[in-house]
């Protein structure tokens, strides 16, 4: 007399899957987030990144020592803080460092026992921007061969 009843059964899903498919497209939006804003920012190039890498380890100090001169008091703004400033104000709605015609050229020669030039070259797709400095690296005593040079270290002299 009996007939046996076998109820069907719908197949569960695990609470996992329900709580993925609940909240995909919040995920998806995080993602999309993430993607959109977090990951130019954190592969954004900055003036240092475009340095040549031939130097040696004297040239670096001394290049080091330019760069992050900031005046006699030590505080505030630094050279290549400066420079940075200057190329942004020249393009200021551009990722210049990214671009391929970007390029950035330094010389370091010595002038004598105690001193040394530093040739800076910024070249891009408008134009390009000199500058010339001489440094001694023992006394810290920098200064501009030419007037952007000159310019580059009074923004760092007084700057507050």
């Amino acid at each position: 007399m009996g007939k046996d009843s076998k109820k069907k059964e719908k197949p569960t899903e695990s609470p996992f899957k329900k709580f993925v498919k609940k909240r995909a497209p919040i995920y998806l939006g995080i993602i999309a987030l993430f993607i959109v804003f977090i990951v130019p920012m954190l592969t954004q190039s900055e003036l240092e990144d475009t340095f040549p890498e031939d130097f040696t380890e004297k040239e670096k100090q001394i290049l080091d020592t330019l760069m992050y001169y900031k005046g006699t008091n030590g505080k505030g703004l630094s050279v290549i803080e400066a420079i940075d400033n200057k190329i942004k104000e020249e393009y200021p709605d551009e990722q210049i460092y990214d671009n391929k015609k970007t390029s950035v050229g330094i010389t370091i020669t010595e002038i004598d026992s105690q001193t040394y030039q530093i040739l800076f070259n910024f070249e891009s797709h408008k134009g390009e921007i000199n500058y010339s400095w001489n440094v001694n690296p023992n006394t810290v005593d920098i200064s501009g061969n030419d007037s952007p040079s000159k310019h580059i270290i009074d923004l760092v002299e007084f700057y507050d």
